[in-house]
């Protein structure tokens, strides 16, 4: 298998999912800051994801406050409410978050945001695993610090790698992140075997939570139908759009209990 060719692939898709990096703060994100400035956070880390094919119930991690604090202030201002998921490739991802797509325009879905970006949180023990929660960014060429969108976020639908696979992905990264003492550990390694993930993007974007119940909509979402997997002419930036939107409602779930 070509990583090379299978991660640029692959990071395209984020690379024109971000906007710009604003010079200076923009009106929007002032209106946001002040909106929010006010708002209490909600102790829970648990949040409901509800969509027309289901809910899904994501978890944010503490090791990634930046993001997981803003995603509560998003969530609080009713910030991705009746925004969609505006890409979606079974066996990859499914990415939303983007203000645009609320709007009338398709061709701009996967190019809005709150106004700001974020510092990046990329911390060693967290992977793209099946079910991870991320945020979209710039490609290194325009954000060598490799600061995330300030809303559109990903979650990894993922699929299987073998061990020669794995050994060239870790080659790989060790040039891009670049760390020459890279290695997937033993356990993550076997995770990415049998369960899945996305392992070619691990130490380049923020992972900030992981989904905890729904991979079944998940999975239906990313098998929405899009020009790309019905052989459709489309522009190259809506390739992966869903035919038919996949609206979101997010809410915090105060009293929520894993398995129950």
């Amino acid at each position: 298998m070509n990583i090379r060719w299978l991660a640029g692939v692959a990071l395209a898709f984020f690379v024109a999912a971000c906007q710009s990096a604003p010079s200076t703060p923009s009106v929007e994100a002032d209106s946001l800051a002040q909106a929010t400035d006010t708002l209490a956070l909600p102790a829970t880390n648990y949040y409901e994801i509800r969509t027309p094919l289901g809910r899904m119930v994501v978890r944010l991690y503490d090791e990634t406050p930046l993001h997981r604090d803003n995603f509560k202030r998003l969530v609080a201002a009713g910030f991705y409410d009746s925004t969609t998921f505006h890409r979606v490739i079974d066996g990859f991802v499914i990415q939303g978050g983007d203000p645009n797509s609320k709007d009338a325009d398709p061709s701009n879905d996967g190019t809005g945001g709150p106004g700001y970006t974020l510092p990046a949180e990329i911390r060693p023990g967290l992977f793209h695993k099946r079910g991870a929660l991320a945020a979209a960014r710039q490609g290194d060429e325009v954000n060598p610090e490799r600061r995330s969108s300030g809303s559109q976020f990903y979650l990894v639908v993922g699929r299987t790698f073998d061990e020669a696979t794995l050994d060239e992905i870790e080659v790989y990264l060790r040039e891009q992140i670049p760390d020459p003492d890279f290695a997937f550990p033993d356990s993550v390694r076997q995770l990415y075997q049998t369960v899945g993930g996305a392992p070619f993007l691990d130490g380049l974007y923020t992972v900030f939570g992981e989904l905890v119940e729904g991979f079944e909509v998940m999975d239906a979402i990313a098998r929405v139908p899009t020009p790309r997997s019905t052989g459709r002419q489309a522009p190259p930036t809506m390739l992966d759009r869903p035919l038919q939107p996949v609206p979101m409602t997010i809410r915090p779930l105060e009293n929520y209990s894993p398995g129950s």
